[in-house]
């Protein structure tokens, strides 16, 4: 669903991303100091239950994801090393914001299911995008699912940020939930899709 506003936001970015590459920087070193923005906020201002402002700095790093590639494009530097980076340093990113939501809600002994969710979601959230890239590996697809990783970041940001402002944490538990639940069925799909491939080649 978000992935098509990408095209959008990124041409909105193209004044940012042509002004970043008259300074001298490069398309790289925007994707990881987004990359260090986001762990960094997670790690730091989530475990110490500043959800809301962790959220909103996350929030501005994360829009690195679409200026990178707006640069990328400009400079015609776009190619396989910046969609490898791009998509290894993003693993890095999504950990921490799950990991950061584990460690505080961990503290809290009225919490433990919140943190239960989170690790679940952390864990299921990394095989999703190795079950692609395997498959892919083997020379064949697997790219289906019910929630792409836009859909997912969103959810939680926007849940987490709801709860620092006051929310019930049982929105946060619902969101993680159903995010748990839809990166579970997406690893079946993807299982499922691999294997029709392997028994159609099959004589």
């Amino acid at each position: 669903m978000l992935s098509r506003l990408r095209g959008v936001v990124g041409r909105a970015l193209d004044p940012v991303a042509g002004a970043l590459l008259r300074a001298g920087l490069s398309p790289d070193v925007v994707t990881v100091v987004g990359t260090l923005g986001v762990v960094l906020a997670a790690l730091l201002l989530y475990p110490q239950g500043h959800l809301l402002a962790g959220t909103l700095v996350i929030t501005v790093f994360v829009l690195s994801d679409l200026l990178d590639g707006a640069m990328a494009r400009r400079s015609g530097r776009a190619g396989p090393w910046g969609a490898f980076l791009d998509s290894t340093l993003d693993r890095f990113g999504d950990a921490a914001i799950f990991s950061g939501l584990v460690l505080y809600f961990a503290g809290r002994g009225e919490a433990p299911l919140i943190a239960g969710l989170a690790l679940a979601c952390l864990v299921l959230g990394s095989i999703v995008p190795y079950a692609r890239a395997r498959a892919e590996g083997l020379g064949l697809t697997a790219n289906v699912g019910i929630a792409e990783r836009a859909d997912r970041l969103a959810a939680v940001l926007v849940a987490t940020g709801v709860v620092g402002l006051g929310a019930p944490t049982a929105v946060l538990t619902v969101v993680l939930g159903l995010l748990a639940v839809a990166s579970l069925v997406t690893v079946v799909q993807r299982m499922a899709t691999v294997r029709r491939q392997i028994m159609r080649a099959v004589p």
